[in-house]
Parts: structure tokens; C-alpha cells; sequence
């Protein structure tokens, strides 16, 4: 399913969406890492961000 752009709730923040340059570009720099970091995260452990956050945070 696309991203509705006109849809920016909470559960839009929750989740991190590799589909979107603009989402990998700004959660990457949120939590200090490269794109290709973030991609592994989110390959791991799934989307939601603060599963994101906690698993990159255990690898540092």
C-alpha cells in the first residue's frame, strides 16, 4: 500500500519507510547512522521505529 502523504498521525511516525528517500535520509540521521545501517535494523526487526531505535542501539 502507498504512503498517503495526507495521512501524518501518530502511526505514520511510528513506522520507518524504506520506499521513501526522504524517510531513510531523516531517520538515519535521527538515530546516527547510514542508510545502509537503518536498512539493516528494519530488515531485523521490523519497522516500527522504537523496535528500530532499541535493536541499533544494542548493536553500538
Amino acid at each position: 500500500m502507498a504512503d498517503d502523504k495526507t495521512q501524518t498521525a501518530g502511526q505514520d511516525r511510528a513506522r520507518i519507510s524504506l520506499s521513501e528517500d526522504y524517510e531513510v535520509r531523516d531517520w538515519s540521521e535521527k538515530f546516527g547512522v547510514t542508510p545502509e545501517q537503518l536498512h539493516a535494523a528494519v530488515q531485523a526487526v521490523g519497522s516500527m521505529a522504537k523496535d528500530v531505535e532499541a535493536y541499533l542501539q544494542r548493536s553500538r
